[in-house]
């Protein structure tokens, strides 16, 4: 080392040894370029208003960064590599920030006499943030947990969504453990997800991949239409299409019946050709769902009307009737005035 390097390696300012009053102490403030600061980053702190100093030296706690005289400064051996100050206007910029950052950074100088200082916080940003479930496969109706955690990061807050919308918590949910856990008591078939854990902190956030839940449910809420309506009656010869629909997850084994006896038709439809009379009575859907072992039913009395149509004979006895009428008041009226 050079005997300038040693002069300032041994540079104390006299404002740090002088009983006097020290020059614009309160006046003039350190300003860091981000408060907190990330863990890896780059911080620069700067003197608001700027001062021109000759020299003088930075100090975070009782460990020495770095001094400086005119053009030259020393970076002490616990910054080595990390720490530069500008000559020109004081500023001190640390690279590659750690934890053990973090503290109280004071500037000093004897020319002009001034001491400022400004508390610094380091924080490891959020990364890898990830969920974990008790099981993903649940009857409706049960609990629920879900964990969120990170792999790294200070003092992380959280936030829950399901889908787009914000999770909050109620008398279902429960938030537990600074809010990284989430219980819901009674699943039901909305709270599927797709979930996700959203964490934070003031230097840096992350979001986890979507967990889904299988929600087993049903079957329930059915309904049976017949050619798109809800009517039960029917001409003879027409032909019928019976839709059944039933909410279950997974989706619900449909099989039909006619009068109490099993159809040779499994699916949502049954197809009724050329009906007559005889096809009258309960037509029956029912729903079986085989992982939670739930069955459900509905019926529906189908009427089917003989065809009315109007022969050719009974049309021609309504018209001549009809025809006669005007003669038959002529001749009454005939008759009436002859007495």
């Amino acid at each position: 080392m050079t005997r300038y390097d040693t002069a300032l390696f041994n540079y104390v300012p006299v404002a740090m040894l002088s009983e006097e009053g020290i020059l614009f102490s309160g006046a003039i403030q350190v300003r860091p370029s981000s408060n907190p600061a990330a863990v890896g980053d780059t911080l620069t702190l700067s003197l608001s208003p700027a001062a021109d100093l000759r020299g003088g030296s930075w100090a975070v706690g009782d460990s020495l960064i770095i001094t400086w005289l005119g053009d030259q400064q020393a970076v002490f051996p616990n910054h080595s590599g990390r720490a530069s100050v500008n000559v020109r206007t004081a500023a001190l910029t640390l690279i590659s920030l750690t934890l053990e950052d973090s503290g109280v950074y004071v500037v000093q100088s004897s020319d002009p006499l001034l001491m400022a200082n400004a508390s610094v916080t380091l924080l490891e940003p959020v990364s890898n943030v990830t969920l974990g479930a008790n099981q993903s496969h649940l009857m409706e109706s049960a609990p629920a947990v879900v964990t969120c955690s990170v792999s790294s990061g200070s003092s992380p807050s959280f936030l829950w969504f399901n889908g787009s919308s914000e999770v909050m918590a109620d008398e279902r949910v429960v938030f537990s453990d600074g809010n990284s856990t989430l219980s819901v008591h009674n699943m039901s078939r909305y709270d599927r997800g797709p979930f996700r854990c959203f964490a934070f902190n003031p230097v840096s956030n992350a979001t986890s991949d979507p967990l889904t839940f299988t929600v087993n449910y049903g079957p329930d809420n059915m309904a049976l239409t017949v050619n798109g309506q809800h009517a039960t009656s029917f001409l003879s010869g027409t032909n019928l299409t019976a839709l059944c629909s039933a909410q279950s997850g997974p989706p619900a084994l449909l099989r039909w019946a006619f009068k109490g006896r099993f159809l040779n038709v499994t699916g949502p439809s049954l197809e009724l050709v050329d009906f007559n009379q005889d096809h009258s009575g309960p037509y029956s859907c029912l729903a079986f769902n085989k992982e939670t072992n739930r069955r459900s039913n509905i019926t529906k009395d189908i009427l089917i009307n003989k065809s009315h149509t109007p022969s050719l004979q009974q049309h021609g006895f309504h018209v001549g009737i009809l025809s006669m009428m005007p003669w038959h008041g002529l001749l009454l009226s005939i008759l009436c005035k002859r007495s």
